[in-house]
């Protein structure tokens, strides 16, 4: 690759380094082509993205992003997971593979702008989707309002029964002035 190349290649890495949330670092040596090709099609259906970089081209594009200090003093092959969308999603894809074929072995990894380790990693993984969280969430909020009006409304259909009980049973009399 020509010097020109390498900075183009530097350049626009460091663009998308800049987006991501996610950003995960691995070895794959022995990892067989026909995985690697299923993991990069696993990556990119979930809109995330998959690539094997040259460290020295990794250490370069990473200055003054997130990944600065989990980039340093790469050895061996790496490839490089990055993504702007739900960071659990990309952990997820990830560690599952790396159960099915150990020759993916995790280096590094940043999310949010935090180095996080592989147990972090793991942690991150085991999380429910993001929708599934928000709606949790919105469940939580919604309930106790939800309990007030079922409260309130049985207050009144009770009310309602005992007066209807007490109309069948001929409870209620005129009053002799009426």
């Amino acid at each position: 690759m020509k010097k020109e190349e390498k900075q183009a290649k530097v350049d626009a890495l460091h663009r998308e380094l800049e987006k991501a949330k996610t950003i995960i670092l691995s070895s794959f040596e022995g990892l067989k082509v026909a995985a690697d090709t299923e993991l990069r099609r696993q990556v990119r259906s979930r809109g995330a993205h998959y690539e094997v970089v040259k460290n020295s081209l990794i250490e370069r594009a990473a200055k003054g992003t997130g990944l600065e200090p989990a980039a340093e003093k790469l050895r061996g092959t790496t490839s490089l997971a990055y993504t702007a969308a739900d960071p659990v999603v990309l952990a997820k894809i990830l560690t599952n593979y790396a159960k099915e074929n150990p020759a993916l072995v995790f280096k590094a990894g940043v999310v949010e702008g935090r180095v996080v380790s592989m147990d972090e990693l793991t942690a991150l993984a085991n999380l429910p989707s993001r929708e599934n969280l928000l709606a949790r969430a919105m469940f939580l909020m919604k309930a106790p309002g939800q309990q007030l009006a079922v409260t309130i409304s049985g207050v009144a259909r009770n009310l309602a029964r005992v007066i209807q009980q007490g109309v069948k049973e001929n409870k209620f009399e005129a009053s002799p002035g009426n």
